[in-house]
């Protein structure tokens, strides 16, 4: 049974059988989902059916309930409705004793059921119906969902941050590289409403990867480098301000690229535009990044201006926490050379260390290590001339975008390319999470080794040593005035080479580093961090003249309070145990 109870202590509750339930799930990922429930003894034609509509649900909560419904059908789906007149005579319908969640033996069923449907007989079907007639007792209670977990814990440190967020406080939350950084604003979005939430980052590709926009679009102010009576009449466009005005909370990631002018600019428009002298206009700030990093791309010799150093950050972030568990890598020797290369330090044995990867031998089962490049125009040239080095036939794959006039707009936040071409032997990369358990993230290396029959889809084997058909996936990004754009692509690249920049935020097995060429601080620390381990490690050129470090950047990190300055107020703190303790999707 599907109980509901509507807001307030005089309304009663109603329940629904959940036999030949249906689920709508398409726009689970946006918080809205549909069920057609049956209502028993309902009169009139077309009348024994409910529709339950739901509409900004945190996604994450959805999916767990839908999920629970979809168990509890694939289990026990029961009984059909018995006759309107059967029901009539018989004698009152009675309840359970319990309502309880799914249990493991429900799951067991549930997977049985999947792998050989099983064809219930019409005595056992009567027995069961029979069986389900015990004692009433009303109301009946309820039972916390405890399923078992199919993802990752958060830690402490993330749990204090997702709580911070679900109380509506504006933060910044940073960590070095490896620390869960995206996984937990992934988190973040997956437990906030859609409706009123923004999520941005300063990049196009990281706009991507956590469903949004980048922060550029989303202002509607160009470029920003315009003066500020220019911005505002920018974001005071129909479209463009609508979106300032819906938007309740702000998501912003890899803000170390985002300039104090540009962040200034922003805080000035948000109060303008939405006519409030609160900080940012009254929105939620929840900002993700790395100061140590990538810095903001400035021109010439230009000292680059960071967001920490706005007039307005201080006002506008109250809140700063460090996540400081690295994930990543395992091996706590390599996690203190990464450390103190984050910090700008290099002393005489890391470089004997790092230089003596230059020896490596990272290469397995065919699959090469990927170079990572400081600049786009070397990873091209070394992808396409691998590629043509290889024999054998070309597999061209095409994109298909939803509107192919914004085709460079994809290229620009999408990280599939709209052509991608393919032949036996080639080194790829994914670009999605595909299947966690087995391997199949993103950033996971791989190489070509067949073509499907028919649809001529790659066959890859990956260095996990799962071999699989890929198959194509979709993106989808928002742009300016919020309309949303889509891009259909086998979710693989070329992996050769790949850029500095494009590798933030992924998890390389086997890494190949040219630093000669290294133009920026902390970016020699971004490309050493993507590896996993020193073993999967090869370093070509290294001097340890490019580990160097924005000594601003540096004061900055030192004044933070070491314990973040925040500890949750409770540990029965509601909202991050459920997440934190039923992270099921």
């Amino acid at each position: 049974m599907l109980r509901l109870q509507a807001p307030g202590p005089a309304a009663r509750p109603r329940c629904f059988p959940l036999r030949a339930a249906r689920l709508f799930t398409r726009f689970a990922a946006a918080g809205r989902s549909a069920l057609r429930l049956a209502a028993d003894g309902a009169p009139g034609p077309g009348a024994g059916t409910v529709q339950l509509l739901l509409s900004d649900c945190p996604p994450d909560r959805l999916r767990r309930f839908l999920r629970t419904l979809r168990l509890k059908l694939l289990a026990a789906p029961g009984p059909g409705p018995a006759p309107a007149r059967a029901q009539l005579l018989g004698p009152r319908p009675r309840d359970f004793i319990t309502i309880s969640p799914v249990q493991p033996e429900q799951l067991r069923r549930a997977a049985a059921t999947r792998a050989t449907p099983e064809k219930v007989p019409p005595k056992k079907a009567r027995a069961a119906a029979e069986h389900s007639k015990e004692a009433l007792r009303w109301p009946l209670p309820v039972k916390r969902l405890s399923l078992p977990s199919t993802k990752p814990k958060l830690s402490e440190e993330q749990v204090t941050v997702l709580s911070v967020v679900l109380k509506g406080q504006s933060v910044f939350f940073t960590g070095s590289a490896g620390t869960g950084k995206s996984y937990l604003l992934k988190r973040i979005l997956g437990s906030l409403p859609p409706t009123g939430t923004v999520a941005t980052a300063s990049t196009g590709v990281a706009a991507c990867h956590i469903g949004g926009t980048t922060l550029h679009a989303f202002a509607g102010i160009g470029s920003g480098r315009a003066p500020l009576a220019q911005c505002v009449a920018l974001a005071q466009r129909p479209g463009v301000q609508q979106g300032w005005l819906n938007c309740q909370r702000l998501v912003i990631d890899e803000i170390s690229m985002v300039e104090a002018d540009l962040f200034d600019k922003l805080e000035a428009v948000a109060r303008a535009v939405r006519r409030q002298d609160k900080p940012f206009g009254g929105i939620q700030l929840i900002i993700c990044g790395d100061f140590l990093q990538l810095p903001p791309v400035t021109k010439g010799s230009q000292a680059p201006q960071f967001c920490f150093q706005a007039k307005s950050w201080k006002r506008c972030v109250p809140v700063t926490l460090e996540l400081t568990e690295v994930w990543r890598q395992a091996d706590q020797a390599f996690i203190s050379l990464l450390q103190a290369v984050r910090l700008g330090r290099c002393t005489d044995e890391m470089t004997r260390q790092l230089q003596a990867t230059a020896a490596h031998k990272v290469e397995r089962d065919g699959i090469v290590a990927t170079r990572l490049c400081t600049h786009q125009d070397d990873v091209a040239l070394t992808n396409q001339r691998w590629l043509q080095e290889l024999p054998g036939e070309v597999h061209s794959f095409e994109a298909t975008d939803s509107d192919p006039e914004q085709a460079r707009t994809l290229d620009a936040q999408c990280p599939a390319n709209r052509l991608l071409q393919l032949k036996l032997g080639a080194q790829v990369m994914l670009l999605k999470n595909l299947a966690v358990s087995r391997g199949l993230v993103n950033g996971a290396r791989g190489v070509v080794v067949g073509f499907e029959e028919g649809k001529g889809l790659p066959q890859v084997r990956f260095l996990c040593g799962v071999t699989e058909v890929i198959r194509a996936d979709r993106w989808t990004v928002q742009v300016t005035g919020g309309q949303l754009l889509s891009r259909k692509q086998l979710p693989l690249q070329l992996a050769w080479a790949i850029s500095i920049h494009k590798s933030q935020g992924m998890s390389l097995d086997c890494v190949e580093i040219s630093l000669g060429r290294v133009f920026a601080s902390g970016q020699a620390y971004v490309a050493l961090s993507r590896a996993r381990s020193l073993q999967g490690l090869r370093v070509l050129d290294f001097n340890p003249t490019v580990v160097c470090c924005d000594p601003q950047v540096l004061r900055f990190y030192a004044a933070l309070p070491r314990d973040g300055g925040l500890r949750l107020e409770s540990p029965d703190d509601e909202a991050a145990s459920d997440q934190n303790m039923d992270p099921n999707l």
